[in-house]
């Protein structure tokens, strides 16, 4: 028996939790801790406990599918090549679109972002950091020049205050919920603000439940409250901030005292109180946030909001301090980092400065040049494109994206699908994406191969191959090489290795400049930016001066709005949307996961006792949940656990898909879909 230990990077959440794959005879069985990571210290949540337990499914995809007359047939990889570069080479740049993975590595985004600007010269590139952490992006960029979380995890633990908002912490991010646990036992107050008394709730020594949709008003009144109370750190600002008179007037107005933010928000006014006083008085206090923040028609303003908030006590650039974007999967950063959107090649370079163009353009070598310097749609612009304007976009090419369950509104994104004249997709499973593609390739999980990704904190960590793929599926950067080859590119894409195409990523990414594969294969790796070989990489942003070319922090005067669809007579009750500890994003891989399956296998909508009673539900009964876009058969949780008129449900579950009730309502900035507030009403199911 030949058995060995491969240590790896967790391929779930953003947290970048490391353990060691466990190999017999060539194929993955299991996990085991690794224990010199400074991230999780040999601990794992359940998710990365049975990580393994995906990687040898039996639907595992093993050979190109090529659908004739309505059905798939297995083909050769050649003819799979061949019909992608016929069919690509007859459309124009514009009629194509690309959708790059959050779950696959640095190096494998980076390639499908040339792929799709240099191949196919197209504009339109994006994944789902549009649907969770656009607003981060956008908002932290404008307060501060760069568009990431701002601390690292450590850092959290030595904090005095951790105010979570917009977060279940201890669902979605279990390793981070333990440095929360850290802080409160070096004598830290934790303050949680969610909708729904979760387990991170429950570890809260101060917890208020308020309405989805009113985070700018609480935001605002804390703020007004700290600065009535002289609290706020007036070194900092007047240094290091621009804005703060304007930002002073908004929040210190009527609107936003306490007595009055209670009636928006369900937050009692003590407690509003008590948090500003904690927040603003403590010697360090951190602010950590997720998709509760950043999911709405209003993500950027509130992503805004709290980084006025930590700005105003002086909390940027401090240890125990910051703004903790905790990001959802794996590489969503990475992705954004490797330029898989439609507004900046790597490194947040703008695709409209001339100059940047330029640059990559020379780097690539294309003999025809690449894609225009203007900016491409958005992948929630493109579903909409392809519904109200028929015809513009017709190919598409999605690696190792769901938008059949990850996007608003499933009616919708099922309709445009069917516009598409030519779609590809790539993945590992014939996910519910995948069925409605012309082809489909077969791709390698994170089991499989080398590469780095880059975490929440901006750690940029390495996968280590454990096992070869199944059947005839091949490496993700292998399967866009060989298109691009097809295609006619194949000078430009000369790789033999992974760590080939991080060195390019380097040459060309300031912010990754400094690192290399012999750099990152150690226990803590490297943050960046790291721009030179000999700098030990940033864990902590804004030391000393923000990013904007002046050094300064803006502080943004913003006032509440409503969400773009509130309770009425018809559909009284406001819907949010997450996750669950189980289970991750479209379930392609949990779901697949027997343990974890097992636990939780199937979703639920949480609704609070009282507005149960009212409607005459039990617990665990059947009910129907409908909203203006779609309907939606469910169980049932009657707890006490949620706020009165406020409903949950998580997302994971085909079966029972939250995204066929929520709105497609976009910021008007960061284009991210309203997934966290929408309306509903729930009915009991009657016999017919």
């Amino acid at each position: 028996m030949d058995l060995k230990y491969v240590q790896t990077t967790c391929p779930y959440c953003g947290t970048g939790c490391s353990f060691n794959l466990v190999v017999k005879d060539g194929k993955v069985v299991g996990t085991q801790p690794y224990k010199r990571s400074p991230v999780n210290e040999g601990k794992v949540c359940p998710k990365g406990t049975y990580a393994h337990e995906f990687v040898n499914s039996p639907d595992r995809l093993t050979k190109p599918l090529i659908k004739k007359d309505g059905k798939f047939v297995e083909a050769t990889w050649d003819e799979a090549y061949d019909l992608i570069a016929q069919k690509f080479k007859s459309y124009k740049p514009d009629e194509i679109a690309c959708l790059s993975s959050a779950r696959v590595s640095n190096e494998e985004n980076y390639l499908l972002m040339k792929l799709a600007r240099g191949v196919f010269k197209t504009r339109h590139i994006d994944h789902c950091a549009r649907l969770c952490h656009a607003s981060t992006v956008a908002g932290l960029a404008a307060s501060f020049g760069s568009g990431a979380m701002t601390n690292s995890i450590l850092d959290i633990a030595e904090s005095k205050c951790v105010f979570v908002i917009g977060s279940n912490t201890f669902e979605q991010h279990p390793l981070i919920g333990r440095k929360i646990v850290q802080a409160k036992l070096n004598g830290a107050k934790i303050i949680v603000f969610d909708p729904r008394y979760t387990p991170t709730a429950k570890q809260a020594d101060l917890y208020a439940s308020f309405y989805s949709g009113t985070d700018v008003a609480v935001l605002n009144c804390l703020m007004g409250e700290i600065i009535r109370n002289g609290w706020e750190d007036k070194e900092w600002v007047s240094k290091r901030a621009k804005g703060y008179e304007e930002l002073k007037a908004t929040v210190t107005s009527d609107t936003y005292l306490p007595e009055n933010v209670e009636k928006i928000s369900g937050i009692a006014a003590a407690d509003l109180k008590t948090a500003a006083e904690w927040i603003g008085t403590a010697e360090s206090s951190a602010l950590l946030y997720s998709m509760g923040i950043t999911q709405h028609t209003v993500g950027v303003d509130n992503v805004k909001s709290t980084a006025n908030l930590q700005m105003l006590t002086g909390n940027i650039g401090r240890r125990g301090g910051g703004v903790n974007a905790l990001r959802g999967q794996n590489n969503v950063q990475g992705a954004c980092d490797m330029g898989a959107l439609p507004v900046v090649f790597t490194g947040y370079q703008k695709v409209i400065d001339e100059a940047v163009h330029k640059k990559f353009a020379d780097a690539w070598g294309f003999p025809d040049g690449i894609c225009e310097p203007k900016n491409g749609y958005e992948v929630t612009v493109m579903f909409n494109v392809l519904t109200d304007n028929p015809g513009e976009l017709k190919a598409m090419y999605i690696m190792g994206e769901n938008p059949m369950l990850s996007d608003p509104d499933l009616t919708h994104a099922e309709h445009a699908l069917e516009q598409l004249e030519f779609l590809v997709v790539q993945d590992i499973f014939l996910t519910e994406t995948a069925q409605h593609a012309d082809v489909v390739l077969p791709a390698t999980c994170y089991a499989e191969k080398e590469g780095t990704q880059t975490s929440t904190e901006r750690r940029v960590q390495m996968w280590r191959k454990a096992q070869d793929p199944p059947g005839e599926a091949k490496v993700d950067w292998q399967i866009i090489s060989e298109v691009a080859a097809a295609m006619g590119y194949a000078d430009q894409f000369p790789y033999q290795s992974a760590e080939e195409i991080f060195n390019e990523i380097a040459a060309l990414t300031p912010s990754y400049h400094g690192m290399n594969y012999e750099r990152l294969n150690r226990p803590e790796a490297l943050h960046w930016p790291c721009p030179t070989e000999d700098h030990p990489g940033t864990p902590i942003l804004h030391i000393g001066k923000c990013s904007h070319p002046d050094g300064m922090g803006v502080m943004h005067p913003i006032e509440w709005k409503p969400p773009a669809e509130v309770p009425d007579d018809e559909y009284p009750y406001i819907l949010t949307t997450g996750r669950c500890l189980w289970h991750w994003h479209t379930g392609s891989m949990t779901r697949r996961s027997a343990t974890l399956d097992t636990e939780v296998p199937t979703g639920w909508i949480e609704i609070n006792t009282e507005d149960a009673k009212e409607l005459g539900i039990a617990n665990k009964e059947m009910v129907r949940a409908t909203s203006r876009r779609g309907t939606v058969d469910v169980p049932a949780k009657v707890t006490d656990e949620i706020k009165k008129g406020v409903m949950f449900m998580p997302f994971h579950f085909a079966e029972c898909a939250a995204n066929r009730l929520t709105n497609n309502a976009l910021d008007p900035i960061a284009k991210i879909p309203e997934f966290k507030a929408c309306a509903v009403k729930v009915e009991k199911i009657t016999e017919a």
